[in-house]
């Protein structure tokens, strides 16, 4: 039987378990791919790390040329994280002719033109599948499956670790640090967890998504987004009894100009979405002839992860990633399909939570305020004083009607310059 010699550059949490599926469940791959994927070489920086995995010998390098020189390794899968690193190895690896394949988003998100550039010039493939949302096969059916759509929108649950502290948050009562610490106690969260709690990994995988669906060329950078970093217990508490639950969502939609935000966001209760827990992740994607799909599944850690990073090594074995990566021309120097719209102009209903002094004439001031841009109410919360040394502040929360961005921008700006509101106001987005 035909064999097909697999590279792997890093192998860390994620390698591993790709090491794993190849050198256990080698019947069940050979079944798929019509010939055996044969783990050659595995490279990576420290060879007296500890590894959790038992290598057969000769496979474990530190040296990328034992890969690179070797013309016999057909397809590498690259698993470094960062950029700067990651983009030299990578294009070297396709220099020396192999197919890639990697779940590394950010690079894609920051090199994605120059990469798919070079290796469309060099005859090869770049298949990342694990690069969005680990397991869910997000990719495939957004670039294949659903080729007959128009796209028209998509919102996600893009980042395991927000949803899992606000999930904790939510269920348990506890406050953001202790959130984030159990996160990270249970290895759902870096150290460092900036990137995924401030929006920016959402982003990033808000990014591919929008070029896959709507041939965007927008960096994630150019994407509006809040994080979950400045998220109030109060404002989780004041969603349940308005009916919602909050996540952090990405939104991708379409009509005309291309939207694209991701915040922290007000889920109506028993929609799909919002009973989405821990670090799950999920994504509803509407289509022209197929109408609202849902798909959900764990977007980390290391088995879901390696599931879609060998599932593209197969494919690309086989050769079905060389016909699609040629046909859809991703990054290509194309004009882009959609414009990307004003942030400014995009609407929605939107949650607003103001901290008042008990003055007569408050909310009055502030429905004038509101309707002098143009945003109508559609329920108030507003609960009985709370004592704060010498004054008395009313936490008031509004419910509008459909209204733009930049209005609602501009109503709480000025709302906050009032001498009544003692804290800065909240605002998030409302999807019912």
């Amino acid at each position: 039987m035909e064999n097909t010699k697999v590279g792997i550059v890093g192998l860390g949490n994620v390698g591993s378990g790709v090491a794993r599926l190849l050198l256990e469940e080698s019947e069940r791959m050979t079944r798929h791919a019509g010939h055996q994927l044969v783990l050659a070489k595995a490279v990576v920086r420290d060879l007296s790390k500890p590894r959790e995995i038992d290598l057969p010998a000769d496979v474990l390098t530190d040296d990328l040329a034992s890969i690179t020189d070797d013309p016999e390794i057909r397809v590498v899968a690259q698993l470094i994280g960062g950029t700067d690193v990651a983009r030299t190895v990578m294009l070297r690896l396709l220099e020396s002719g192999k197919d890639i394949v990697t779940a590394n988003k950010a690079l894609l998100a920051d090199h994605g033109p120059e990469l798919f550039d070079r290796a469309r010039e060099l005859n090869r493939s770049i298949a990342f599948e694990a690069s969005v949302c680990g397991g869910i096969p997000i990719i495939t059916n957004i670039g294949q499956c659903l080729s007959a759509n128009q796209i028209t929108s998509l919102s996600g649950i893009l980042n395991g670790t927000s949803n899992f502290i606000v999930s904790r948050m939510e269920q348990e009562g506890a406050d953001y640090p202790a959130a984030v610490a159990e996160a990270q106690r249970l290895g759902f969260a870096e150290a460092d967890p900036t990137m995924d709690v401030d929006g920016t990994d959402a982003a990033q995988k808000l990014s591919i998504l929008a070029h896959l669906a709507f041939g965007a060329r927008v960096h994630w950078d150019e994407i509006p987004r809040i994080g979950i970093d400045t998220l109030d217990a109060a404002d989780l508490k004041y969603a349940k009894e308005l009916g919602y639950r909050i996540k952090l969502l990405a939104i991708a939609k379409l009509n005309g100009e291309l939207e694209l935000h991701v915040s922290p966001t007000l889920v109506r209760e028993g929609r799909p979405m919002a009973e989405v827990r821990e670090a799950y992740n999920a994504v509803t994607v509407v289509g022209d002839a197929v109408g609202r799909v849902f798909f959900h599944g764990l977007g980390a850690g290391q088995m879901p992860t390696a599931s879609a990073v060998v599932s593209d090594l197969i494919d690309t074995a086989v050769g079905r990633t060389r016909i699609t990566f040629q046909t859809l021309e991703l990054w290509s120097g194309r004009a882009p399909r959609v414009k990307l719209g004003d942030h400014a102009d995009a609407r929605g209903r939107f949650y607003l939570r103001f901290t008042i002094r008990d003055h007569p004439g408050v909310l009055g001031d502030i429905a004038g305020v509101l309707g002098r841009h143009d945003i109508s109410i559609a329920s108030v919360i507003q609960h009985e004083p709370e004592v704060h040394g010498e004054d008395e502040l009313v936490p008031l929360v509004i419910m509008t009607h459909v209204a733009s961005e930049g209005a609602a921008h501009a109503a709480i700006e000025e709302i906050d310059s009032r001498d009544y509101t003692l804290q800065k106001s909240v605002r998030m987005r409302v999807l019912d």
